[in-house]
């Protein structure tokens, strides 16, 4: 079985700390996805796992086997980069086929690992091109049709989509999962967009300052974030955060301004009538009748994005709010709105740690 179990690694450079002590394991033909933004440490750890960084601290297994000494090449791993590297003199086919002759197969074994590959990618009409001849799609089909053939135990992805545009990036999303789920083969996938995160992984770790802030399946950490940061980095427009202090007996939340707002679930009593951060996410808020428990919200900008609209607001407090509705939606700056929570869409952090807090 082809796993990958990291345990306690810490990476150092001199007296800075990137990488702070991570713990998880990818199962046996799992996609997991480390996502977070420039520096969180994501490319640092993988680059570990490939062995390309020396590990200061814990151990790296694959398939079983600590990994932690041995070169790249003893590890049985493939790795997928960003900027393809791909041997601009060589053909498609010579491309895929390198790798191979290095390990010295048969000219036979060769011809049959590369057409099957190119047949799986649909890269065999382009097998006598030279990089320079193919689009940026291709390119990453090629990156990725060298690592095919080398029958891995281990897929390392290091944020491949990154340089096509918008549309090149959604098929190539497509496409990887879709080969993935054929192939079976276990993954570790970095990248800084939650978007390719959500649809691409069984599982995410979200990274904040070198450390795993949040390990769960896509959904998992969209509908129960553990921090402000996973509540504000998963989403799209991000989760809104609002300073809030709980009533006394626990059943409201006063906003800046005196906006009350019906809590709606239990929480321990250490936290009643103190000031936590409420976490609503864009997509839940929605327009209504004037009552109470509603959010009186002032437009401040209207963002028409064809099926969505995007709405930029203020509550009485002048704390700003998101808020995500249906493309045909007609709201104009200027207009009032009674925002209402959707039941359960209330999440509530601690201010000074930025955990979420235990319901109950």
């Amino acid at each position: 079985m082809a796993t990958i179990d990291i345990r306690g690694v810490r990476k150092s450079y001199g007296a800075t700390e990137v990488i702070r002590g991570i713990d998880c394991a990818v199962a046996d033909g799992e996609l997991l996805v480390l996502l977070g933004p420039s520096g969180c440490g994501k490319s640092t750890l993988l680059r570990m796992v490939a062995g390309l960084e020396r590990i200061t601290e814990g151990e790296i297994a694959i398939a079983g086997r600590v990994v932690n000494a041995l070169e790249p090449k003893d590890r049985n791993i493939a790795m997928v980069f960003q900027n393809y590297a791909l041997y601009p003199h060589m053909s498609v086919y010579d491309n895929m086929a390198y790798g191979l002759r290095i390990k010295g197969m048969s000219r036979a074994a060769i011809d049959a690992a590369v057409q099957k590959a190119a047949a799986t990618l649909e890269l065999t009409p382009f097998l006598a091109r030279k990089p320079k001849e193919l689009s940026g799609g291709q390119r990453q089909r090629v990156a990725m049709g060298r690592a095919i053939v080398r029958e891995p135990d281990v897929f390392l992805f290091d944020e491949p989509l990154s340089n096509l545009d918008a549309k090149l990036r959604t098929q190539m999303r497509v496409e990887i999962k879709k080969l993935q789920g054929r192939l079976g083969v276990t993954s570790l996938y970095v990248t800084h967009d939650q978007v390719e995160a959500m649809t691409l992984a069984d599982r995410i770790v979200v990274m904040h300052a070198g450390a795993a802030e949040q390990i769960g399946t896509p959904m998992e950490i969209y509908a129960r974030p553990a921090s402000v940061f996973v509540g504000g980095f998963i989403g799209s427009p991000p989760m809104n955060m609002l300073p809030a202090e709980v009533a006394a007996d626990g059943a409201a939340l006063t906003l800046a301004g005196g906006v009350q707002l019906p809590l709606g679930q239990s929480l321990g009593a250490e936290h009643r009538g103190r000031p936590v951060t409420l976490g609503i996410r864009p997509e839940h808020l929605h327009p209504g009748a004037e009552a109470p428990g509603a959010l009186p919200a002032l437009v401040d900008l209207v963002e028409a994005l064809g099926a969505d609209t995007v709405v930029h607001a203020r509550l009485p407090g002048g704390a700003a709010l998101l808020c995500r509705l249906p493309g045909d939606s007609a709201v104009a700056r200027g207009a009032r709105l009674a925002l209402h929570p959707a039941p359960g869409a209330l999440h509530l952090f601690d201010p000074a740690s930025g955990r979420r807090l235990p319901e109950g």
